[in-house]
């Protein structure tokens, strides 16, 4: 790849990691429900799966998809129902509440395997990470390119989505009212239930 190549590479990874999407707004959730510390594993899990991923997508994996569609079908619709239980739990989410003693809610940010097999569910990562393969990588992609993409894409991905967490626990002072922060979160799940649009629209 010609330092031209990574660079509009490396713009790409930016803006499809920065803007909104399923990982994006569940860790901006985290960040307001627990905090950034609490949120870290998220984070990384993210990072993690997308890592293998892309791997397996620049190895041949996006190639089953191309030969086998109802594949792709069968990966959109096993996405949009987690989506929906994720959407469902940041609804139900968040910590005690403050000075009345009313519980928000017990539940507990997602883990770091759980962040990491949801990359393999998630629509916006197969959407990135064959674009970025089939828009950047040449025609004989080697080995080199493979990982050298997926290193360029987690080392631009991994701080632009802990922005959103960062963020999250910065909102978490305006948010100690109980029915603010339910109203937060029951915002955040419709926005990850719109986040599913694109996705049908092509089906």
């Amino acid at each position: 790849m010609s330092l031209e190549t990574i660079l509009a590479f490396s713009l790409f990874a930016f803006v499809t990691s920065v803007t909104p999407g399923p990982n994006n707004l569940m860790l901006l959730a985290s960040g307001v429900n627990f905090g950034f510390r609490r949120t870290i594993p998220h984070i990384f899990g993210i990072s993690t799966g997308f890592l293998v991923l892309v791997l397996a997508v620049g190895f041949g994996l996006g190639e089953v998809f191309i030969r086998v569609p109802i594949a792709y079908q069968i990966l959109k619709w096993v996405g949009a129902a987690y989506l929906l239980y994720l959407a469902w739990n940041i609804a139900n989410s968040g910590p005690p509440g403050e000075g009345s003693g009313e519980q928000v809610s017990c539940a507990k940010p997602m883990s770091f395997w759980g962040a990491a097999a949801f990359q393999w569910v998630n629509p916006k990562a197969w959407v990135m990470a064959i674009g970025a393969f089939s828009t950047y990588a040449p025609t004989m992609t080697s080995v080199t390119i493979v990982v050298l993409i997926a290193v360029i894409f987690v080392v631009v991905n991994a701080p632009s989505v802990s922005v959103w967490a960062l963020f999250g626990s910065r909102m978490r002072r305006f948010l100690q009212v109980r029915r603010y922060l339910l109203l937060f979160n029951y915002s955040m799940a419709a926005l990850l239930l719109l986040s599913l649009y694109p996705m049908f629209q092509a089906m």
